[in-house]
């Protein structure tokens, strides 16, 4: 699955790349500040000489090592996507905050892109209730910052890294209302469960209202073909948080037996 999610993201992120240059220059105005500050996006660029292109491979390596390393005892996850953007008087940031008390209940981790908004929420809640939150972050030069509700967190340079260790470590995915990052994550995770490049996790849709239009996007897609009628049976949509948890335990409890992982001291593994 990580390889999966590395080259796809790679090949889509090099064939974009000339495209997002030339919307930046031909937007920004000389001497104005940008709306969004640009992220360093050289590695985008093309074809860069063999001991770059090693350079850029070792650095994803040691951003995957670097996560095995840290969340190979944080137990199974549910990963909750949402909106970096709301805040702490928000419904979404409410309903998000009791969201991660409930997976917390499970018994399971709660895992988050660990930034503010829907992330903080569902950090907070399962922190705040004592169970096991986990934070995964990615630099930017705007907007991201990690929040302080996590028992663990791993900050990553690139998204498709960030995006498969999300992906990797859950047993659930619950989506919150939230926007071009949060239908990423929606539609590579459904993707990958279409595809069977993954098992057939739950993916829950918080918010009948909110993502009222795109259900009906994709009644469309299905009534055109471009999807199976059977893939809308991959997505719960629900405003109901029992209903959305039932949904998991119900899954889970019928497919999986969970079992604490043997620590190892030969590779400093601590107790």
């Amino acid at each position: 699955m990580s390889t999966w999610c590395f080259g796809q993201a790679i090949i889509i992120l090099t064939k974009l790349s000339g495209n997002l240059q030339f919307t930046m220059k031909a937007t920004s105005k000389p001497g104005a500040a940008p709306i969004i500050p640009s992220k360093e996006h050289v590695y985008l660029d093309g074809p860069k000489s063999r001991g770059y292109e090693l350079k850029f491979a070792w650095r994803v390596f040691q951003q995957l090592i670097m996560s095995f390393r840290s969340l190979h005892f944080v137990g199974p996850c549910i990963t909750v996507f949402g909106s970096a953007r709301f805040k702490e008087d928000h419904i979404y940031y409410q309903q998000a905050r009791s969201m991660g008390k409930r997976i917390s209940e499970l018994g399971f981790t709660t895992m988050t892109g660990g930034g503010p908004g829907i992330m903080e929420a569902a950090n907070r809640g399962a922190f705040e209730s004592g169970g096991m939150s986990v934070g995964c972050n990615i630099r930017l030069p705007f907007e991201q910052k990690g929040n302080p509700y996590t028992h663990v967190s791993v900050t990553f340079e690139h998204f498709f890294v960030r995006k498969t260790i999300l992906i990797k470590y859950s047993y659930a995915f619950i989506i919150m209302p939230g926007g071009f990052g949060t239908m990423d994550e929606l539609f590579e995770t459904l993707t990958l469960i279409q595809t069977k490049t993954i098992t057939s996790f739950p993916v829950v849709l918080f918010g009948k209202e909110y993502y009222k239009e795109l259900m009906e996007a994709l009644e469309d897609m299905a009534v055109k073909g471009t999807i199976a009628k059977e893939d809308m049976a991959l997505v719960l949509v629900t405003d109901d948080e029992e209903e959305a948890i039932n949904h998991i335990r119900n899954y889970i409890t019928t497919n999986y037996k969970i079992k604490p992982r043997k620590r190892l001291r030969w590779l400093f593994e601590k107790r």
